[in-house]
């Protein structure tokens, strides 16, 4: 891993904006999303055996599932004729399933229409919005803003808020393989796979790819995130396209994979979180949703019957991990991974990211308290999850190189195969998850946070998480020796997997412990009303909010470090 970090703007791979691939699609919106209408619907229609009685069913479930979204679950962002659109479809299923005249390849054709103005709903409500005049300002903005409001944070004095003393880049620290992403990024197309903790995620990997000089990513971004109207102009002009997470039928998940596969056939740089959602946890995502994955699988498979070869048709898999001392929505993801009971259900998206003003008093809280914030970019794989090299060749574990375009010929040619590919789908998960792993860098919050809970689970060792949430506060002190002592003992453990390549450490944990362990009380959870750790009068070690604590905690996760207890 590196450990330069970026303090400038790297000047653009693509200097003109009309060769950006996001701005091309742009220009052919109208006939991408019927293209992806098209093809949706031929992939449902294959799915069914063109069966009319599956569609029939199919058809119907989506009726039932959409009517029950509308009336339980309703969205401001929702178009206003819904309700019109969707009893329409319901008036047509009824006019079909009525009418006796219908043969068996009419009755089909009859299906297949109302099929076809759903796939086309679908299409044109996830399509992008990208305009490129509205990008240009955006990224000004949020250079702009920010930097201001960090300035306003650290330099003293009246002239602090027009000052260019301090830069985003002070505060952001972006490390890893940057060089190679923009190197990759002129040969092929990249997809980019960050863990996902906040609703910042998106507004700050769109800086970073800015920063890094390369053209704007498209990217699947919640719904709900278009509710609130900041975030619904960022996302527009950062060149989101929108993912219902309330939608799970067939036809709608169908549409979604159909515009990421062809928009990475297109030659769109894509980005999405493969955890699908924030992380309720606070662990990094350990089983990732396979869905949009597998349409890299699909586009590289594509490409290659397309005639490309290993070079320009290529497809590179980019994990990054993004790394905070806080989240601040992590008081309701815990109480939400907490209370979840196994079965699906609807909620309502509420939490603190729910209003612009809480944004907003967000991040003047966050640029006044001086917290960093690491985003490190992980070595590119191919589809397969294999590393590649500057020149996006592919490597086996031997560092010998290997051809991506073979795993895909069956009897001598290029060939579709479901099985396969949702293998390969599986096999680059597993890697991700590897990856995800290895480029973690280790926040003094992250480590203090672990240790007390752990050294809490220690003391309480016949409890159940539930029971140690519940815990009362009061009776929860760890005397701060003992707390140093096996703060001291995790970090030569850390030190060892860094050794090894299995995770990074942040900068400020080459201090001495005694000051990591201020420095990680002081930043853990900052802005919660509860603090996750304080220091009692006694210099001890305590706690205001267990499950907060346990949240943080679980950053370290999936390292066996709990062994040490």
């Amino acid at each position: 891993m590196d450990e330069k970090y970026i303090k400038h703007r790297y000047a653009p791979i693509i200097p003109s904006k009309d060769e950006w691939p996001v701005v091309k699609l742009a220009r052919e919106r109208k006939e991408f999303v019927k293209k992806v209408a098209d093809l949706a619907e031929a992939r449902v229609l294959g799915l069914t055996g063109k069966n009319p009685e599956i569609i029939k069913e199919e058809l119907e479930t989506t009726l039932y599932r959409e009517k029950l979204r509308i009336k339980q679950n309703p969205w401001a962002v929702d178009p206003d004729d819904e309700n019109s659109f969707w009893s329409e479809v319901k008036s047509s299923l009824l006019q079909i399933n009525t009418d006796l005249s219908l043969d068996k390849s009419k009755r089909f054709q009859a299906y297949q229409k109302v099929l076809h103005r759903i796939t086309s709903r679908y299409a044109e409500e996830i399509a992008s919005n990208f305009k490129a005049s509205h990008y240009k300002f955006t990224r000004s903005v949020v250079t702009y803003g920010f930097s201001r409001l960090l300035n306003a944070a650290r330099v003293k004095g009246i002239k602090s808020i027009f000052s260019n003393q301090y830069t985003l880049q002070d505060k952001i620290q972006i490390t890893g393989q940057t060089d190679q992403i923009r190197d990759l990024a002129t040969k092929g197309t990249i997809v980019m796979v960050p863990t996902h903790f906040s609703n910042l995620d998106s507004i700050l990997i769109g800086w970073i790819i800015s920063v890094l000089g390369m053209p704007p990513f498209i990217y699947g971004a919640g719904l709900n995130l278009f509710n609130i109207s900041i975030f619904a102009y960022f996302m527009n002009a950062l060149g989101a396209y929108k993912v219902d997470r309330r939608k799970k039928n067939l036809m709608y998940l169908e549409t979604l994979k159909t515009y990421s596969k062809e928009a990475i056939q297109f030659g769109c740089h894509s980005l999405f979180f493969p955890g699908g959602t924030r992380s309720r946890s606070g662990m990094i995502e350990s089983r990732l949703k396979l869905g949009l994955l597998s349409t890299a699988i699909e586009a590289q498979r594509a490409n290659f019957q397309n005639g490309f070869n290993d070079g320009s048709g290529k497809i590179f898999i980019v994990p990054v991990t993004i790394n905070y001392h806080f989240v601040l929505e992590a008081p309701s993801l815990i109480r939400e991974h907490l209370s979840i009971t196994g079965q699906e259900r609807y909620y309502k998206e509420n939490d603190e990211f729910s209003t612009s003003y809480k944004i907003s008093k967000f991040l003047l809280k966050f640029f006044t308290k001086g917290s960093d914030i690491s985003v490190s970019i992980g070595r590119a794989m191919d589809v397969l999850g294999n590393y590649v090299d500057q020149d996006g060749k592919s490597l086996d574990k031997r560092g010998r190189q290997i051809e991506t375009r073979d795993y895909f010929i069956s009897d001598g040619k290029i060939t579709v195969d479901q099985q396969r590919e949702e293998e390969y789908t599986h096999m680059l998960g597993k890697r991700i998850v590897e990856e995800f792993h290895k480029i973690n860098r280790v926040f003094s919050s992250h480590l203090v946070a672990f240790v007390a809970f752990e050294s809490i689970k220690a003391k309480n060792n016949k409890l159940d998480i539930f029971d140690l949430i519940r815990l009362p506060e009061e009776d929860i002190s760890i005397p701060y020796e003992e707390f140093k002592t096996a703060c001291q003992l995790v970090m030569d453990r850390v030190l060892v997997l860094k050794s090894q390549g299995m995770i990074d450490i942040a900068p400020h944990m080459k201090r001495s412990m005694d000051e990591i362990i201020t420095h990680g009380i002081d930043n853990v959870g900052m802005y919660h009303a509860k603090r996750p750790l304080i220091r009692d009068k006694q210099g001890d070690i305590v706690t205001e909010d267990m499950s907060l604590l346990y949240f943080y905690h679980n950053r370290l996760h999936g390292y066996g470090l709990e062994k040490l207890f």
